[in-house]
């Protein structure tokens, strides 16, 4: 079955974005290969706001010709061709998905939808570039609920001070 991975650039203090939806706090890393860590997906989830954010991208946008699924109640599929709105039955869809063959799922974010998705035990993987950034305020990796368990599957320290976590979700019997 394929994995649905929330994989994120977070604050130091548990932030995925400023206050206004920011990301130029993220720190550079020419160590990561981004084509090979996007060859490990064949499709992206993301929730309106962080699609708005990677839309306004323009060409540099990253998921430009790549299937992607946006979690949300308020776009119009006939407005955003080129992706695919759900906006009923969202962990229905997302359970099907993983469910047919293909590579793993990466949840692009954000925060309500991880919760969501956490919430229905979908989530697999937690993978965290943690950013060595203190934001103090913005948008959290995931807002408040039920605790979840985590296991360390890797660490990796990079020279620009990110720290690479991979954490497997235990969401118990």
């Amino acid at each position: 079955m394929r994995r649905l991975r929330y994989n994120v650039a977070c604050s130091l203090d548990g932030f995925i974005a400023g206050p206004h939806g920011d990301y130029d706090w993220i720190v550079s890393d020419p160590s990561i290969d981004f084509n090979a860590l996007f060859a490990q997906f064949d499709t992206f989830i993301l929730g309106r706001a962080t699609y708005e954010a990677v839309r306004s991208q323009g060409d540099q946008n990253p998921l430009l010709g790549r299937q992607v699924i946006v979690a949300s109640r308020s776009l119009r599929q006939a407005e955003h061709p080129g992706v695919q709105v759900i906006g009923e039955h969202l962990t229905e869809a997302v359970s099907e998905l993983k469910s047919r063959p293909g590579r793993d799922i990466w949840l692009f974010g954000g925060g309500n939808l991880a919760r969501t998705l956490m919430d229905a035990r979908l989530v697999d993987t937690v993978e965290v570039a943690l950013m060595p950034v203190l934001l103090t305020r913005g948008v959290r990796i995931v807002p408040e609920g039920a605790a979840l368990k985590l296991s360390l599957e890797s660490a990796e320290s990079l020279v620009s001070g990110i720290q690479m976590l991979r954490y497997s979700i235990d969401y118990g019997a």
